[in-house]
């Protein structure tokens, strides 16, 4: 059965590192602290009178200063894995944890997750393929030397980049090592850290260039993990569950997330607010419990992604030269129906499509998969689809051969229905209005992840005012945009009510647009 060694890396708050010790350590597992040299002694010496007497605490044999992004964060490392090492030989697993790390799942099935696989988890991406960076420096990190913070020597930081890059003062990354990157919590066999540790004291070339590279806790144990344990070996994923914002910021979790952790496909979680006290105390006691039934669905990051994006409507980048200069032509009609329900909008221009032989194309800025004419690799991805929307419209009015082109959208793209009918060409829109019950967007948010097959029901139910609000803000917005030849057909209405308005949407006799209001089953689910 698997037991834990912890390395815990901490600076701060000496009461919470003494609960966080004594909560990981009462079910039989390890840890090993190592308290920033930086901290107060008064803060060491009350961790060390609290947890001296606990034999399954130890501390790290060496203290240092740590800085963010300096070597010192993977020496203070080293220091914690070689003491743990040493005192917890029935150790079968190490696991690296800061001070606002917490438990997210139980003792019991945290040790029943690692007995099921033979493997090391460590997020372990190529450092030049992957786009773990997203933005910043890259190869800079590694070529050039870097000897000072970044952070609180800023200036000598820049100096000294600046002189050695005048100066051609790159250097080789050693032969035989392929660099990777990811993220610094990973949770190894004891097979793989002593291998690693025998590494460091054989091979001093790789431990000096990796001590002058910039952020190595990124680049290091990966690394060496990569170029010491077979692939098959390896599980590129961290257990914590950690987030960050759109500008770059770690994402604190609160007192009301702890049924959104607990459901999360991961065994710890960071950063915990030092102000969630109650989040605090029903985690702290979660790592001794027995018998905890633990449904995962794991829509944490989609859920964030969409919870937050509600705030940011405005478009963060200007519309390129070839959108804004070009036209789909003042002679052409772009006919757009615009709808939440995919199949409800796919249903009425199949029967539009059958009525008026007006070419109908489901939504392709929205579905990879809609069924698209080859346009020379335009109309390959959804990006370039966006990117290139103009020009890829143009491009199937022409293939068509015809003037007039009927397409589904979402409410949600707002952009693309501003941008189109901003165009020379007759744009009018077609907004089909249907009703939502709950079990419709239960799936729905089951279907775009923000919701899972064992989401708990009370999630489910906190979640759902907020799906129904947005999509009548969707709504709102395509009304205040105050577009020209804007119709509705909605399903409370009647049929004739509806026939009038597609017949001014399409163009066409009444009679042949009460045809289309009468399809079978239009709105149903």
């Amino acid at each position: 059965m698997a037991k834990i060694a912890f390395i815990l890396l901490c600076h701060k708050d000496p009461d919470a590192i003494i609960k966080q010790a004594q909560s990981l350590t009462a079910v039989g597992d390890y840890i090993s602290i190592h308290f920033d040299a930086r901290a107060k002694p008064e803060a060491y010496r009350k961790i060390r009178n609290a947890l001296d007497d606990n034999p399954n605490v130890t501390f790290a044999h060496k203290r240092i200063k740590c800085g963010w992004g300096e070597w010192s964060l993977v020496e203070a490392t080293i220091y914690a894995v070689q003491s743990a090492v040493e005192a917890f030989p029935r150790a079968t697993h190490f696991y690296m944890l800061s001070g606002d790390c917490m438990a997210i799942k139980s003792a019991e099935y945290a040790h029943e997750f690692l007995d099921r696989r033979d493997c090391d988890y460590v997020e372990s991406f190529d450092y030049f393929q992957s786009d773990w960076i997203k933005t910043g420096w890259k190869e800079e990190r590694l070529i050039y030397r870097h000897w000072f913070n970044e952070r609180t020597q800023k200036r000598r930081f820049y100096a000294m980049f600046e002189i050695q890059k005048r100066l051609g003062l790159t250097r080789e990354i050693p032969q035989d090592i392929e660099v990777m990157i990811g993220s610094q919590w990973w949770c190894l066999r004891r097979r793989t850290i002593e291998w690693i540790l025998d590494f460091i004291k054989q091979r001093r070339d790789v431990m000096r260039f990796f001590a002058t590279t910039w952020i190595p806790d990124e680049t290091f144990f990966q690394t060496l993990v990569r170029h010491l344990v077979p692939e098959h070996e390896i599980q590129s994923r961290t257990l914590t569950f950690l987030m960050f914002t759109d500008y770059g910021l770690p994402v604190t979790f609160y007192n009301d997330h702890y049924d959104l952790l607990l459901s999360q496909d991961f065994l710890f979680a960071r950063k915990i607010s030092p102000e969630a006290l109650q989040l605090k105390e029903r985690l702290g006691s979660l790592y001794s419990a027995k018998g905890v039934n633990f449904q995962i669905s794991n829509e944490g990051r989609s859920l964030y992604k969409f919870l937050t994006g509600k705030g940011r409507i405005g478009r963060r980048f200007a519309p390129r030269f070839w959108e804004t200069e070009s036209t789909l032509g003042r002679e052409r009609e772009l006919l757009i129906v615009v709808c939440k329900k995919w199949h409800v909008a796919k249903r009425l221009v199949s029967r539009i499509r059958q009525q008026t032989n007006v070419p109908c194309i489901e939504y392709l800025f929205n579905e990879e998969q809609t069924d698209l004419p080859d346009m020379g690799g335009i109309q390959s991805t959804l990006g370039k689809r966006h990117r290139h929307r103009r020009s890829l419209m143009r491009m199937l009015f022409d293939y068509f051969d015809s003037d007039r082109m009927v397409v589904c959208m979402d409410p949600g793209n707002l952009d693309l229905l501003e941008d189109f009918c901003r165009d020379r060409a007759t744009t009018r829109l077609l907004e089909v209005n249907c009703t939502f019950t709950d079990d419709y967007l239960i799936g729905h948010a089951m279907r775009v992840g923000l919701a899972g097959e064992r989401t708990p029901q009370e999630t489910l139910e906190r979640l759902l005012p907020t799906i129904r609000n947005d999509i009548v803000h969707e709504s709102d917005r395509i009304r205040d945009a105050e577009f020209e030849n804007h119709l509705r057909i909605r399903e409370e209405d009647s049929i004739e009510v509806n026939a009038a308005a597609l017949a001014s949407f399409l163009s066409i006799a009444p009679e042949q647009a009460l045809e289309i209001a009468r399809t079978d089953h239009l709105f149903a689910d």
